[in-house]
């Protein structure tokens, strides 16, 4: 309902602010990994670098034939999954949203780099906007404001 797909069976609801999501299936198109993440938003050097930090994607680019230049999908360099959820991720955090739902963003890296997503993009990166974050990862409960069970899925407020 939050993101405008589903009506209200009963009663109402109003959604104030832009809405950003991270699917939890994370998704690629056809172009460069920069593509992939604006998404055809204006390109902000400053915030983008920002992004690309929060979301440990500077190895990656190192790594990759055209740094993030790169070709990925059908015709390019395939993405691991921890690779394309963190491009996943970036494309979320580039909007400037005021909301952001994030479906389990961390279910396909390492614990490693989730605590690193979840410290850096997730409770830094996006300070101050309203995030919904959707997990299974039991060991961040302590650090969000507000935990809401339905039908045993565990949903973070901050």
């Amino acid at each position: 309902m939050i993101l405008r797909e589903l009506s209200a069976v009963k009663g109402s609801y109003k959604v104030a602010g832009k809405v950003a999501y991270a699917s939890q299936e994370p998704w690629i198109f056809s172009g460069t990994v920069r593509q992939n993440i604006l998404c055809g938003l204006e390109y902000d050097m400053k915030r983008y670098k920002k992004v690309i930090k929060a979301c440990v994607l500077q190895k990656d680019f190192s790594l990759f034939p055209n740094g993030d230049s790169t070709l990925v999908g059908e015709r390019g360099v395939s993405l691991s999954g921890g690779q394309k959820a963190r491009v996943n991720l970036a494309r979320a955090l580039y909007i400037d949203a005021d909301i952001y739902l994030l479906d389990d963003p961390l279910s396909a890296v390492d614990t490693h780099v989730g605590r690193h997503l979840f410290d850096k993009a997730i409770n830094s990166y996006l300070r101050g906007k309203i995030r919904v974050l959707v997990t299974h990862q039991l060991q961040y409960l302590k650090d969000v404001d507000q935990i809401l069970i339905l039908k045993g899925v565990i949903t973070f407020f901050f």
